[in-house]
């Protein structure tokens, strides 16, 4: 396909090289077809050389680009991006180099957006609308979202990652479910999640409270609002709206059948499952569970987070950071 501004097409091109070759003056068929002079003469340059082939587009990258980086640097990039599934920003912390190269190179190669791909497999899946709306709360503590992940047991001895989809592992399919519970702060992004067996309203309050001590010993000493969707342990236990108003929070509750409006926690369940549950293989479920303090601290405390420009969520609450 001709560039926008182009003013011959290849049908156009043939056209000017034939009526020239016909025995018209070069002059008088540019004129006729809207282009300069010099433009027919390249085109029938080009004809003389090629034939028809040479009258279609050409790439117009170059030919040699010196500052491009090398192949194995490349590769790198596109390993790293493959085996641990993170964005140009922390790809490019790793290995010193500047996040917009990265960046290129990914877009170069047409790797999948990382929002797209299974956290499990890597592979694209179809992913659900998001919101177009995108805040931030002005300090910590004005808003905090909370959610529950439902996430499968692993059987003693490790389940069908360790020991693939067999006849013994099939049995043992059916060993229950984990609850993580999450919850985190809008502004800095601290994050604090817990795993239980049910997600009753009892074990909901009891989980927002101790969210709030968490929270209390980092800095963010009142909670005003909690964001959370239309679960029945939320909207309608006593338990909950007990603890809310111990918390003196108010409660915001998500358009119904729209989570994308809680987004933040749910990107925050994302980054557990790709980071944590299914970051490496676990030979059973206590070890998996034994995991999740190690990674929630990383989380707060090391990990880049790309809309805090980089640096780790604890460093929007503590300037030593």
């Amino acid at each position: 396909m001709s560039h926008p501004n182009a003013r011959l097409t290849p049908y156009g091109r043939l056209l000017l090289v034939e009526r020239i070759l016909a025995g018209y003056r070069v002059a008088d068929v540019a004129a006729q077809l809207g282009c300069s002079r010099t433009c027919a003469y390249k085109w029938l340059a080009r004809y003389r050389a090629d034939g028809p082939d040479g009258l279609s587009d050409r790439t117009s990258r170059p030919h040699h680009t010196p500052h491009r980086i090398d192949r194995a640097l490349e590769q790198m990039i596109l390993d790293m991006r493959t085996r641990v599934r993170r964005g140009a920003e922390w790809i490019a912390a790793e290995l010193g180099i500047c996040a917009s190269t990265v960046g290129r190179v990914l877009r170069r190669n047409h790797m999948p957006h990382l929002s797209i791909l299974d956290a499990l497999t890597g592979v694209p899946v179809r992913r659900g609308p998001a919101t177009g709306v995108r805040y931030e709360r002005d300090r910590p503590g004005e808003l905090v979202h909370i959610d529950v992940k439902k996430l499968g047991r692993i059987p003693p001895g490790g389940g069908w990652r360790m020991h693939g989809r067999t006849a013994e592992a099939r049995r043992h399919r059916q060993v229950g479910f984990d609850y993580v519970h999450a919850a985190i702060d809008d502004h800095s992004r601290v994050a604090y999640a817990e795993i239980h067996p049910d997600e009753t309203g009892a074990t909901c309050a009891g989980f927002l409270m101790r969210a709030a001590e968490f929270f209390a010993e980092r800095g963010i000493t009142r909670i005003e609002r909690v964001m959370s969707d239309n679960a029945f342990a939320y909207r309608l236990s006593r338990d909950f709206q007990a603890a809310l108003v111990r918390l003196g929070a108010r409660h915001v509750l998500i358009r119904p059948h729209c989570p994308w409006q809680n987004g933040k926690v749910e990107r925050l369940n994302r980054t557990l499952l790709r980071e944590w549950a299914y970051s490496q293989v676990f030979t059973s479920n206590a070890q998996r569970a034994q995991a999740l303090p190690d990674w929630l601290e990383y989380y707060n405390t090391r990990r880049r987070h790309q809309a805090l420009g980089g640096r780790a969520p604890i460093s929007r609450l503590s300037p030593m950071w």
